[in-house]
């Protein structure tokens, strides 16, 4: 083989790993640290013969690492050196180099957490800090602690923060190797792209293939769509010329992938269109020219709506250096960076670890497996965010894999061992039941891959639709056959495994059977009375009205919290209280129940873009368990009144509802109390008088805080006390009319307190001319009392009140009524303000009495003294 930068490293990582049980490899990307390290260790002495395990984060990677291994060694993949991914299996015997993707690590530590046949586990580009891989760690570190003291691990990073790494390990030690790489020119666009990026992207590539007329060109697009439609412009652009137009994703068939990844033949060049599988864990030969799009798409979950999204996003710093480097590998090349040097400055310094912005469940099942309720049991780098973790939690219940009390059950056993989405194993197992295992495995295989429809019929939100193109029918004119192929072979997949997990069962009940049998031979004969069988679970029930209502049905058991209800107009409402619609024009849009398999988490109503329909006799059968029978009294804001129901529901799914002829008269009043709460207090019949007195005790809680509270924030926060006893029998706001509010406000003051009022705070002043006043306490601070002058002839002091403490504030009037002073001082009004007032008045008003001495002169309510 040729010399390598990592070949000059590898002494000094095998003698880390022979003094240690764990390291940390930095090498830079091409450095050929993934196929090369794992054979130099296959002869460590430490290793014992046991297996050595290299964990790659993507299935494309796993089986390119596998092959180049093999090759290496003039072997065929499955002898020395094999791999493991989902759906696909190379190992034999002889294998002593096992590559898996990350998952397939999981499962093994959750059947062997000793890990008995593995002496190293390998974790190759950790950098890009995926779920699995942060997982995978954390229970190979307890594992080690626990089980396999002698147990490696050695990590192994492109771009990674090392420092972090080696101390989660326990003072790993760090080799550094660098990588070898030639001069990249960069090339920036101009200005900030507008516009579809398949037109710049195709621009691009035609501009570097005439400018550079040697090597091939890998393009960096952010998924399947983009690389589709990009390869279509440039076959067409380049038809007739010596150029190979090839797409890289994960999902393409092997041969696809392999013509990718192959060296171009004498005299042609080549553009591989890739995702970013090509950033860091694949070679790809023979490139010299690189142009990124600079977006990739991840995963993201909203704890929020409980949903996850794909995302296309701007890539990281790291990401964006190692995708230049690809340029640069075999001699100098060029890099068109589709962004321009301003854009590039505000690329994030790193990218975000899979764990905080993922969905948790299938995580939170691992664990649970596993044994950990609390992820802090476990070292990370990054725990799992508690409030996502603890929604994964919930979900895991309501699906049956977790009791009440947060125990595994036998059920979450089963989903597990399954290895997808713990929504789709749940939906897998309860179709298992009900003989629909086929129908279930093409559900689970469509709903974890991307769209197998093309054109129009795509648009469309039906899940029979892809049904019916997956098996062949009409529909499959619109299909990928490429993605139907893939699907297919999953669903298949999926079906083995189902089957797999019902004989496991199948052999832990026959055991615990024959178990009880030893103890108590009766008990035995009840258990095998009783247990289910893999044959009884797949007896098939009554079938589905057709094929779309059996897709509401299977998607029902996956997303219960997706299950809609019609509120007209295609817009829905689903059982974990969403809103959602499905475009306007599509068939779907009325039905009168859904399920939602798919849709965005945008807005405060998603957009529906898979889902099934239901009907309501399906929910009755198949989810019962999920339905309520509630009688609710509930304060009605439209009808200004309570209103007694019975309602069935699920979730937030209103089912069915009918009036209570004779609700809790209890229930009542609490649920019109409520009303009041949220009216306000505006509901009740306030009169002057019953306002007057809220006013007179406010104004004596003042100067004396053992007078209740009465503002209005306070009277409805203890509605209940003081109203409560006095509304039994009303139940809307015509009832509360009745109500004498200022006797029931006056009721609940102490005889002494009522008493007191009375004189501290009158209602009303007796004044020199004999008339009776009422007092203003509409100014708690400065109660004031309304009088024409006349009327307070012979009054020495202004009249106080509480007590004497507080003079009110007088409003002296003309005889028209219009003030002509506020006073709170009327001694000092009389010595001198009153003559400037006289002056005025007798002008105005010559026939009234105006004396020049009012002390010593008689008020009158008259034109002069009678």
């Amino acid at each position: 083989m040729s010399s390598l930068p990592i070949d000059q490293s590898i002494p000094e990582l095998l003698e880390a790993l022979k003094r240690e049980r764990h390291a940390v490899l930095s090498a830079a990307p091409g450095a050929g640290k993934t196929t090369r390290v794992p054979l130099a260790l296959l002869g460590a002495d430490w290793l014992q013969g046991r297996k050595i395990v290299l964990l790659e984060p993507r299935r494309l990677a796993a089986r390119g690492a596998a092959r180049f291994m093999a090759a290496s060694l003039g072997e065929a993949v499955g002898e020395t050196v094999g791999y493991r991914v989902r759906t696909d299996t190379r190992v034999g015997p002889r294998t002593r180099i096992e590559v898996v993707t990350e998952g397939v690590l999981t499962r093994m530590l959750q059947s062997d957490p000793a890990l008995e046949e593995v002496g190293i586990v390998i974790f190759d580009e950790f950098h890009e800090r995926s779920l699995h891989a942060d997982l995978g760690l954390a229970l190979c570190l307890q594992s080690r602690e626990l089980f396999r003291d002698d147990l490696r691990l050695l990590v192994m990073s492109a771009t990674l923060e090392t420092e972090a790494v080696a101390k989660l390990l326990g003072g790993a030690p760090v080799i550094e190797c660098p990588g070898r790489v030639y001069p990249v020119e960069t090339r920036y666009a101009a200005r900030r792209l507008e516009g579809a990026i398949e037109d710049a992207v195709a621009s691009s590539v035609l501009e570097a293939l005439v400018a550079h007329p040697e090597g091939d060109a890998l393009v960096f697009l952010p998924g399947a769509g983009e690389i589709r439609r990009t390869e279509a412009k440039l076959r067409a652009a380049l038809a007739g010329r010596p150029v190979d137009v090839a797409p890289l994703y994960g999902s393409l068939p092997q041969e696809a992938q392999d013509a990718a990844l192959a060296p171009s033949p004498a005299g042609r060049r080549k553009v591989v269109l890739s995702t970013s599988v090509a950033e860091s864990s694949l070679t790809v030969p023979g490139v010299r020219i690189v142009v990124d799009s600079g977006l990739m798409r991840v995963p993201r979950f909203s704890a929020r709506t409980g949903m996850s999204r794909l995302e296309t996003v701007r890539v990281s710093r790291p990401s964006a250096d190692q995708r230049r480097g690809r340029a640069g590998r075999v001699a100098p090349g060029v890099c068109y960076r589709l962004w321009t040097e301003e854009e590039d400055r505000q690329l994030a310094p790193v990218g975000t670890p899979e764990i905080r912005e993922a969905d948790l469940a299938a995580l939170a099942l691992d664990l649970a497996v596993w044994g950990v309720a609390d992820p802090l049991e476990l070292r990370w780098l990054d725990p799992p965010p508690a409030a996502s973790y603890a929604q994964a939690r919930e979900l895991l219940r309501s699906l049956g894999a977790l009791t009440d009390g947060g125990a595994l059950t036998p059920h979450g056993r089963r989903m597990a061992a399954l290895g997808t989405h713990p929504r789709l194993a749940h939906m897998l197992l309860k179709a298992e039941s009900l003989g629909m295992a086929e129908l279930a495995g093409e559900l689970a295989a469509l709903l974890s891959d991307r769209d197998l429809l093309r054109g129009e019929p795509a648009r469309s939100p039906d899940v029979g639709l892809r049904i019916e193109a997956l098996r062949g029918g009409p529909a499959a004119a619109f299909a990928d056959e490429r993605a139907r192929e893939r699907l297919l072979a999953e669903a298949k997949e999926l079906r083995r495994a189902l089957s797999a997990t019902a004989a496991a069962g199948e052999s832990a009940a026959s055991g615990a059977a024959a178990d009880a049998a030893a103890r108590n031979p009766a008990a035995g004969a009840a258990a095998r009375a009783t247990a289910p069988s893999a044959a009884a679970a797949q007896a098939p029930a009554a079938p589905a009205a057709d094929l779309a209502h059996a897709c509401g049905i299977l998607l029902g058991f996956a997303y219960p919290d997706r299950i809609g209800r019609s509120r007209g107009g295609g817009r829905y409402t689903l059982s974990g209280g969403r809103g959602a619609f499905i475009p306007e024009g599509q068939p779907l849009a009325q039905a009168e129940f859904i399920v939602a398999a798919e849709l965005d988490d945008q807005g405060q109503e998603g957009r529906i873009r898979l889902a099934a329909p239901l009907d309501e006799a399906e929910l009755d059968r198949h989810f019962s368990d999920l339905i309520q029978e509630q009688e609710t009294v509930s304060w009605d804001a439209g009808a200004q009144a309570v209103r007694a129901r019975s309602v069935r529901r699920l979730g937030a799914v209103v089912l069915r509802e009918r009036p209570l002829a004779r609700p809790d008269p209890d229930l009542v009043t609490q649920a019109l109390l409520q009303g009041i709460r949220e009216e306000g207090l505006d509901m009740l019949p306030w009169t002057r008088s019953a306002r007057q007195l809220q006013e007179r005790v406010l104004f004596l809680r003042r100067y004396d805080t053992e007078w209740p509270d009465w503002s209005d924030e306070a009277l409805a926060a203890s509605v209940s006390e003081w109203l409560g006893p006095y509304i039994a029998g009303m139940k809307s706001r015509a009832d509360l009319q009745r109500l004498q509010l200022a006797a029931v406000l006056e009721a609940s003051l102490t005889w002494e307190q009522r008493r007191r009022l009375d004189e501290d705070a009158p209602t009303h002043i007796v004044v020199p001319s004999g008339s009776r006043l009422p007092v203003d306490y509409s100014d708690p601070e400065s109660p004031a009392l309304a009088v024409r002058l006349q009327e307070m002839f012979g009054q020495p002091e202004t009249p106080r009140i509480a007590g004497g403490r507080v003079p009110l504030t007088l409003h002296l009037l003309s005889p028209a009524q219009r003030p002509v002073q506020v006073t709170k001082d009327l001694a000092s009004f009389w010595r001198s303000g009153y003559f400037e007032v006289r002056k005025d008045l007798k002008g105005r008003y010559p026939k009234h009495y105006w004396p020049d001495n009012p002390l010593e002169a008689q008020a009158t309510r008259r034109v002069r003294p009678g």
